[in-house]
């Protein structure tokens, strides 16, 4: 039998034996160092971004001196034109002026001598001898019908011949293009399509025919 222990205080029965120490593994993921921008403040992060030299300073404790806003940027403004390029364009219009003129020129004397040419050709048989008379074919000339008709129609073909070349040169004149070139051009394929159409009433004039027939054997 044990002996009653007195004097001494008792072992409290519901006394829990204390924990063993236990070494706590950090879960943390965080490197050692965080990265750039990973704990600063939004203050930070904006004043870093305006002023990206505030990098140092806050490393160092210093206060960020916010930078004054710069003058804003005029407006892209057309690029000016070199002195050269100007000089050059009033020598390009006195250029053209000569062309201008000599293109004005030609047309005019075209509208007068398809004026000319109508009055003449709607008077075919009075246009055929004075034809015949400058060529030195006797008689005179009697394909009245004929003449009359495709003397007309040669009128008509001179005047759009001219009309067409005058639209063309204006056109091209407007385009700064030179022009002096069309209404001479215009006006060998005019004469060249109202000669062929001449030939039909005159060859078909009996005094006419004869002439070629002698003049041919």
């Amino acid at each position: 039998m044990s002996e009653p222990t007195e004097g001494r205080p008792a072992a409290s029965a519901d006394k829990t034996p204390a924990a063993p120490s236990v070494a706590v593994e950090r879960t943390d993921a965080r490197p050692d160092r965080p990265l750039y921008g990973e704990y600063a403040t939004p203050e930070e992060q904006r004043a870093r971004i305006r002023q990206p030299d505030a990098t140092w300073a806050l490393e160092n404790g210093q206060a960020v001196v916010p930078e004054s806003p710069g003058p804003s940027r005029p407006a892209a403004s057309a690029p000016e034109k070199s002195p050269l390029v100007s000089a050059a364009q009033p020598a390009k219009r006195r250029g053209g002026l000569a062309d201008r003129v000599i293109t004005i020129a030609l047309l005019g004397y075209g509208l007068f001598a398809v004026l000319s040419s109508f009055v003449a050709l709607t008077d075919f048989p009075t246009f055929a001898n004075m034809w015949m008379e400058t060529v030195g074919i006797d008689g005179e000339f009697t394909n009245f019908a004929q003449g009359r008709l495709w003397g007309t129609i040669a009128a008509a073909v001179f005047a759009i011949g001219w009309l067409i070349t005058a639209v063309l040169s204006w056109r091209m004149l407007r385009r700064g293009r030179i022009t002096f070139w069309v209404p001479i051009v215009g006006a060998v394929v005019s004469y060249l399509a109202v000669t062929a159409l001449l030939l039909v009433p005159l060859l078909g004039d009996p005094a006419i025919a004869e002439y070629l027939t002698r003049v041919g054997s």
